[in-house]
């Protein structure tokens, strides 16, 4: 009988397995990456105004194919859903049509908090200028 130990496949091009172990950094996928800015963006905005400190927060690929009726003009980056019915209000940042506006990812850090402004705005009934004096600066 002979010994012989296999240790490459029959290409010769050795044993395949993942590229990078489970938790190195660069294992990350852009929806992590995209969902670490939403929640860095929006504890700015909980440290600056406690009252949203209850809102329950959600990132999404992209929105429903079927909008709500006010919403005539193009595709939303981000949806307010009110309180009701003992459940908090939520936001929804969708991430797909975000990611594809912003040029670079100082300009999506930009376009996510413009969207959580926008909707930390209407669900305190202010303007997003008094939520983040900054909003919409380049």
């Amino acid at each position: 009988m002979n010994s012989f130990v296999r240790r490459r496949d029959r290409r010769g091009r050795g044993i395949r397995g993942p590229l990078l172990p489970p938790g190195a950094p660069a294992r990350r996928t852009r929806a992590d990456l995209f969902d670490d800015t939403v929640l860095a963006a929006m504890d700015r905005l909980e440290r600056r105004w406690p009252a949203v400190s209850g809102t329950e927060l959600a990132v999404e690929d992209v929105p429903p194919s079927d909008p709500a009726p006010w919403e005539t003009r193009g595709v939303p980056l981000g949806r307010l859903f009110p309180a009701e019915s003992g459940q908090p209000a939520r936001i929804v940042v969708y991430r797909r049509p975000v990611e594809s506006r912003a040029l670079d990812a100082e300009d999506r850090v930009r376009l996510v908090n413009d969207v959580l402004v926008e909707q930390v705005a209407e669900l305190l009934a202010r303007t997003p200028e008094e939520i983040d004096p900054d909003v919409g600066r380049p």
